[in-house]
């Protein structure tokens, strides 16, 4: 089992950057499966990145491809989102999730773990 627990939210304008990052406990932590999903209110939780134990398996949503960048640090047990050109569509509580059982996955319920999530509201 693994525990996820992100950080790096907050609010900024428009076109600013701003870096998530998430740490997990636990073990195997290099075997996961790691996303970035964000869920906005009243709107479904949304695939945002994967990237995959090794890191040559990336993917990331339509609306992000091009701004947010995924990466990860097996020794830190850490997983991060570098998110650039910030638009107000992008205010969400972003979440953390991992999994252990599959190579790649956008659905949301292919994950088995999940941080608490943190809070990112970009103002026009």
């Amino acid at each position: 089992q693994v525990q996820l627990v992100e950080s790096g939210g907050g609010s900024v304008q428009a076109g600013s950057s701003l870096t998530l990052s998430c740490v997990a406990s636990g073990e195997d932590f290099d075997m996961y499966l790691l996303a970035w999903f964000r869920q906005a209110p009243g709107k479904e939780r949304e695939f945002v990145a994967y990237i995959n134990w090794s890191g040559s398996g990336i993917s990331y949503g339509g609306s992000v491809g091009g701004r947010f960048t995924i990466s990860r640090d097996n020794g830190k047990q850490s997983v991060y989102l570098q998110m650039s050109a910030l638009r107000p569509a992008d205010t969400a509580t972003y979440y953390c999730a991992a999994d252990e059982t599959r190579a790649y996955s956008t659905a949301p319920d292919d994950y088995g773990y999940w941080g608490q999530g943190t809070q990112v509201t970009v103002s026009s």
